[in-house]
């Protein structure tokens, strides 16, 4: 139970209950039971005073009605919540007639400026105070002067509308805040989904960018297994392994991604560091083990100086371009070209010629591509991408290099 759960009693009821606000009627919390007998026992309180002063100067009789009358004004105040307005004009215009009904009429007042906006409450003030006027002259009393009698019903009135209408401003600032607290919550809500949301594609474009080049190391390779099954002895060894080393390194790079799952302190020591600019070679040895035709050319004297962000980005977009490479132009010779200095920015530069005969169509390609111009433009860069004039594919990105 909450704290919220365990004062719930404390809150009027169309505070209290959530669809309180509804077409139906919420049901009396603790706090409502309190204050409606306590507005019923000063009402009979006030009517019992009212009786015993004109019973001084009336007939029995009279009296005795107008006890009946301010016993049913008092039992009618359990109907304030339900018709509040139809039950102060009633009581309005029996205090005409029944000085005994001035203490329920004053609770009604105050529960019409608690549930009503200001017209009704005005008009209804009016009338009350008109009725209360004229029943000092319906019924006067003798021992009390007219003006004053009217003097102290109009204050009455205004006090307990004021009153009724101060309850009503601070009830209506809750439900204002109760209100914005519950569309912070929902915003919050909406913000964690859509960080959650972004999370996942940032880990999805990452698996992707890793695995691809892996997975295509290891299918290269196992399709030549497949169709040269009376290759050398020597190079079936190489090839299973460099397809264990691939498997091997494809499941590095997976626990490696999904480590940022984890919670904080999880991941242990040895977490293997990201790609920078200075592993690009190993990147480049890598493919040219397993029979890719890969020509590097950079002239960064000191690629640990580029910024790891910026390394990273660039290893990533060598990694997809060698993978494309080897699946839509297998046989061709792949140059990869990286130019920059601080200050001027880093430029990547990767063609490869158009390949010798027909390659089948692989499914799903393009989006490798999508997720590297992304990633160009998160890192402040640029990425382009398309046929090259010679029938080949080429692709340049600048990055950002700051001084």
């Amino acid at each position: 139970m909450t704290r919220t759960d365990r004062q719930r009693w404390l809150l009027p009821s169309h505070l209290a209950e959530p669809g309180g606000t509804g077409a139906a009627r919420p049901r009396r919390t603790l706090r409502d039971w309190i204050v409606d007998t306590t507005l019923f026992l000063l009402a009979a309180f006030v009517g019992l005073l009212a009786a015993d002063t004109s019973a001084q100067y009336t007939s029995e009789t009279v009296t005795l009605v107008d006890q009946l009358a301010g016993a049913v004004a008092c039992c009618a105040l359990w109907l304030r919540r339900r018709w509040p307005v139809g039950l102060a004009v009633a009581l309005s215009l029996a205090n005409v007639v029944a000085p005994v009904a001035a203490g329920a009429l004053l609770a009604s007042l105050f529960s019409v400026a608690v549930r009503r906006p200001f017209r009704e409450i005005a008009w209804i003030g009016a009338l009350a105070v008109a009725t209360s006027a004229a029943q000092v002259f319906v019924r006067p009393d003798p021992t009390t002067n007219a003006g004053l009698s009217v003097a102290l019903g109009f204050v009455l009135i205004l006090l307990v509308t004021a009153w009724g209408m101060l309850v009503r401003s601070r009830r209506q600032l809750v439900e204002a805040l109760r209100e914005r607290a519950r569309r912070a919550e929902a915003e919050a809500e909406l913000r964690a989904a859509q960080a959650q949301r972004l999370a996942r594609e940032a880990i999805a474009r990452e698996m992707h960018d890793v695995l691809a080049h892996r997975l295509t190391l290891l299918s290269v390779h196992a399709g030549a297994l497949e169709f040269r099954p009376d290759a050398p002895p020597e190079q079936i060894a190489r090839a299973a392994g460099v397809i264990r080393d691939s498997a091997h390194e494809a499941l590095q790079d997976l626990r490696e991604i999904i480590g940022v799952l984890r919670a904080p302190g999880e991941n242990g020591d040895g977490d293997r560091p990201q790609p920078t600019l200075a592993t690009l070679g190993a990147l480049v040895d890598e493919s040219r083990e397993a029979g890719a035709k890969v020509v590097l050319d950079s002239t960064v004297d000191d690629p640990a100086a580029v910024p790891a962000a910026t390394g990273r980005t660039v290893y990533r977009i060598a990694q997809e371009a060698l993978t494309n490479a080897r699946k839509h132009a297998p046989g061709t010779t792949v140059t990869v070209t990286v130019r920059g200095r601080p200050g001027e920015g880093l430029t990547v530069d990767i063609h490869n010629p158009a390949p010798a005969g027909p390659v089948p169509h692989v499914p799903g390609s393009g989006q490798g591509l999508i997720g590297l111009t992304e990633r160009a433009t998160l890192a402040g860069g640029r990425l382009e991408h398309g046929p090259a004039p010679d029938g080949g594919f080429a692709l340049h990105a600048w990055l950002p290099w700051p001084e």
